[in-house]
């Protein structure tokens, strides 16, 4: 399984930046598809998850009702929407895939790639 994500960029603090991710999986519809990120000199942290129905997604306290997850499988994508950004968003964000159910709480993730930088400017 290949991820590749797309769509960060420079944005204001306010402003709204949509990161996809591309997956080559033929199991696409049945992973649970998640996003973390990392910002300069701290660990990665988990953002956000989708189940592969799309019915649940679970986010990070930090982003939630700014941040939103979604997925359409027919292209094998899964979304970021991310609104109201603030310059603690900045980091690079990574997507990622499991097999696991349980990885919804963000954990347990069997596949990874490479990320996309989001700058915050205030």
């Amino acid at each position: 399984v290949q991820l590749q994500a797309s769509g960060g960029g420079l944005v204001q603090a306010g402003g709204s930046l949509r990161l996809s991710c591309a997956s080559s999986g033929r199991t696409f519809s049945s992973a649970v598809m998640g996003w973390f990120r990392q910002a300069p000199g701290k660990e990665r942290d988990f953002v956000a998850a989708i189940s592969g129905s799309g019915s649940l997604t679970n986010y990070a306290d930090s982003v939630k009702g700014r941040f939103t997850i979604s997925r359409d499988n027919a292209k094998n994508t899964v979304y970021l929407q991310m609104n109201s950004l603030k310059p603690e968003d900045t980091a690079v964000y990574y997507c990622a895939a499991s097999r696991s159910r349980r990885a919804i709480n963000g954990d347990g993730m069997d596949y990874w790639g490479k990320g996309t930088l989001v700058t915050v400017s205030s």
